[in-house]
C-alpha cells in the first residue's frame, strides 16, 4: 500500500514538475528521495503537502481567461489591421477604376440623361434656339429649322414633355413656323406635337406660359426673361455666346441647345 501511495505521490509530483509549480515540485522530490523520508508516515505527510501545494499554488483559471481575451484582442487587432490594409488596397483599385471609367467616352444617351438631371418637362423658345431666325420681324418672311438642333430636340422629347413657344407679329408667322417644324420631321415621332407649340404677342406672354407650365427646364435667349424666371424654374439654359455675370446656380449658359445637351465636355 505504501508503494502504491508513493507511486501516486510521484505521479502528482511529475504533474507539478511539468506545470508552472516546477520549482516547488523539485523541492518536494528532493525531500522525498532523502534517506530519512522512507517511512509510510513521511510519505503520507509528503502526499498531504503535495496535494495542498498543488491545490493552492496551481495557476488560477481567471488569468488564463484574461490572457485569452488579450490574445483574442491582439488577434482582432491584427485582423483589423489586415482588414484595413485590404480596404486600402481596395480603395486604390476603385480609384484606378474610376479614373479609367472617366476615360471611357459617354454615349449620347448617357450625356443627355445626365444633363437633364431627372427633368421631365421643358419649355423652349424658338427664335435663336430652334430656328435660324433671331427676331419676330424675320418670321414675316421665312422660318428655317437649324439642322444640328433637330436630332437633339428629338432626343430630348424621349425623356421630356416639350413645349415650344415664341412671340410673333401675325398669324402667318405662326403658320410658317409650324410648316417648317413639320417639314423638318419634328412631328413624325410623336415626341413633339403641334398643339404644344405656343404663340404670344409679347415677351411677358412667354414668361407667363413658362410660369403656368412649371417646367423642370426652360431654354431662352433673353437674359431678362431668364433672370425673372430664376426663382420659379429649377433649371434654365441661356443660349448665348457670352457668359453674363451674376447668374444663378440653376442657370447654365451655352452657345446652342445641341452643344449643351450633346457634348461630353463638363458633364
Amino acid at each position: 500500500m505504501a508503494d502504491s501511495l508513493a507511486q501516486h505521490v510521484l505521479n502528482l509530483l511529475k504533474r507539478l514538475r511539468n506545470g508552472c509549480n516546477r520549482r516547488i515540485a523539485e523541492i518536494i522530490l528532493t525531500l522525498f528521495n532523502h534517506k530519512h523520508a522512507g517511512t509510510l508516515g513521511a510519505v503520507a505527510g509528503f502526499a498531504i503537502a503535495v496535494i495542498f501545494s498543488w491545490k493552492f499554488l496551481r495557476p488560477s483559471t481567471k488569468p488564463k481567461r484574461i490572457q485569452r481575451k488579450f490574445i483574442n484582442s491582439e488577434s482582432t487587432s491584427r485582423s483589423t489591421g489586415h482588414t484595413l490594409e485590404i480596404a486600402s488596397y481596395s480603395q486604390v483599385d476603385d480609384d484606378e477604376i474610376d479614373e479609367s471609367s472617366r476615360q471611357v467616352k459617354l454615349t449620347g444617351e448617357q450625356i443627355m440623361r445626365k444633363r437633364l438631371n431627372g427633368g421631365r418637362k421643358m419649355t423652349c423658345q424658338l427664335l435663336g434656339v430652334i430656328l435660324e431666325e433671331n427676331s419676330p420681324e424675320d418670321l414675316l418672311k421665312h422660318a428655317t429649322v437649324r439642322p444640328l438642333v433637330m436630332e437633339t430636340l428629338l432626343e430630348i422629347s424621349k425623356y421630356c414633355e416639350v413645349y415650344l413657344m415664341e412671340r410673333i407679329l401675325d398669324d402667318e408667322s405662326g403658320d410658317r413656323i409650324l410648316f417648317a417644324l413639320e417639314e423638318a420631321g419634328l412631328f413624325r415621332t410623336g415626341g413633339l406635337m403641334k398643339d404644344k407649340v405656343l404663340f404670344c404677342s409679347t415677351q411677358s406672354g412667354r414668361s407667363s406660359f413658362v410660369r403656368q407650365l412649371e417646367p423642370d427646364w426652360h431654354v431662352d435667349t433673353n437674359q431678362e426673361i431668364i433672370s425673372q424666371l430664376s426663382r420659379f424654374i429649377r433649371n434654365q439654359l441661356h443660349i448665348s455666346t457670352v457668359s453674363p455675370f451674376a447668374m444663378g446656380s440653376n442657370i447654365f449658359v451655352s452657345e446652342s441647345l445641341n452643344h449643351y445637351f450633346s457634348e461630353e465636355r463638363d458633364v
